[in-house]
């Protein structure tokens, strides 16, 4: 979408499921499909059909109808917007919305401060079944709050306002009721506004107030907290990321340095999804999204499990990344199926048995069923066979899973079981190359 329209639009990265790579602390607000985008009229450039607009609260994302490409429009090069207008023509005709940019010499800057002019409009025209109405309201409100200004502002003050405000909540909170039962006073002097019944209601008063105040510097150190928490989430994604690109050092202590750094991906992995998809979020575009998401989520999984990943694992493990923002067994459900319809590198896969998992599109059965063959073929396993537990150790798999896999190779008639005093084994099966008419001479 960059190079179709140069200086106006900036190039997003996509991840293997067609979904926006954020910045750290962009969250998504809000998003919209079968959007067209065109320029005011006297700019000779194409437009765009069937888009997919993501509003996040630093950008406007643009997503091609394959999820092949896109770009972006920065929050902070909007100068104003026009709502669609509502009239009696309207009912027949698509929502329009305008979006007038700071531009300089023909490309859109990023703030007012370094623009010339304000002379490029993007026009969004809305030709899906979705209402335009929360989409509009809710980039008012992003553009209102202003995040990436705040995010600009925390960079460069750095980490010693962060310490002092907390020195000073700390000791806010450490003078708050714990001073107010320290002692008692043995001796206590009457008052006489405290006397009758207006005394007595001017002491309920003072004691809600008291307890207003003690709820709201609760509050406020729970706000800190979560922004705190955030902020760790945040920090953790960049990490992650540094590590996927950094490039490996071909030492001797190469493979120790890799499995340490696997390690330490798998950590931070675990802290959160930063922006996780929500209905409130995605409306009718949920378990689409969802879908995309969640193909992101299960590839480190499928990586250190052997690609292949129960579906009741990835529940928990996707469930446990969203914090808050849980699913559903049906959603999860839902939104594998239509990995068939979308272009992702993984799949659901359900067995003979009922059990369900997630694998990799990578992942062979052919290769499994050659190398079940190599280990009922060494001469401990000829004797006394294989377990669900040593075909789970040389797969890489759960031993469930494992166990899925020699029911199907006994089902094509690779192997041969014995369910004795010892429990379910598996042997190579050599009656399959056995020729009848010869066998009894």
């Amino acid at each position: 979408m960059d190079k179709i329209w140069p200086g106006i639009l900036k190039p997003v990265q996509l991840t293997g499921a067609g979904r926006p790579v954020l910045h750290p602390s962009e969250i998504e607000c809000q998003l919209v499909d079968a959007v067209e985008m065109q320029l005011e009229a006297g700019v000779t450039l194409p437009p765009f059909r069937n888009t997919l607009v993501i509003l996040t609260t630093h950008r406007i994302i643009y997503v091609d109808e394959n999820a092949k490409s896109a770009g972006s429009i920065t929050l902070g090069s909007v100068c104003r917007t026009f709502p669609p207008k509502k009239s009696f023509k309207s009912i027949f005709a698509c929502p329009k919305m305008r979006i007038q940019l700071w531009s300089k010499k023909g490309s859109v800057v990023e703030d007012a401060a370094s623009a010339s002019e304000s002379g490029i409009t993007v026009v969004m025209i809305f030709r899906g079944q979705t209402s335009p109405d929360a989409f509009v309201t809710k980039l008012g409100e992003v553009l209102e709050a202003k995040a990436w200004e705040a995010d600009l502002k925390n960079s460069r003050v750095g980490s010693e306002n962060s310490l002092d405000g907390g020195d000073a909540k700390t000791s806010t909170s450490r003078l708050g009721p714990a001073n107010n039962f320290a002692s008692t006073p043995q001796v206590r002097k009457l008052n006489p506004a405290m006397a009758g019944v207006a005394g007595i209601l001017r002491k309920e008063k003072e004691q809600l107030d008291l307890a207003d105040k003690n709820l709201q510097e609760a509050f406020s150190d729970l706000n800190a907290l979560m922004s705190k928490a955030k902020e760790m989430v945040n920090l953790a994604e960049r990490m992650r990321i540094k590590l996927l690109a950094a490039p490996s050092q071909q030492t001797s202590t190469a493979d120790e340095e890799e499995v340490g750094k696997q390690d330490i991906q798998e950590l931070l992995l675990s802290v959160g999804i930063v922006s996780p998809v929500t209905k409130e979020s995605a409306g009718a575009l949920y378990h689409q999204q969802l879908a995309r998401q969640l193909a992101d989520f299960v590839k480190i999984p499928l990586q250190k499990s052997g690609g292949m990943l129960a579906m009741v694992d990835a529940y928990c493990l996707f469930n446990r990344a969203r914090g808050t923002e849980l699913i559903s067994p049906e959603d999860l459900l839902q939104a594998c199926s239509i990995w068939g319809t979308i272009d992702v590198q993984v799949a659901m896969r359900r067995f003979d048995s009922g059990v369900l998992v997630i694998q990799s599109k990578s992942h062979s059965d052919e290769e499994v069923s050659m190398r079940l063959e190599i280990l009922v073929k060494q001469p401990e396993a000829m004797r006394q066979g294989i377990t669900a537990s040593d075909a789970a150790r040389a797969l890489g798999l759960a031993p469930a899973l494992a166990k899925e896999h020699l029911l199907a190779a006994e089902m094509r008639g690779q192997l041969c079981r014995d369910d004795g005093a010892d429990g379910l084994r598996f042997f190579l099966n050599i009656l399959i190359d056995l020729d009848v008419s010869t066998a009894f001479q």
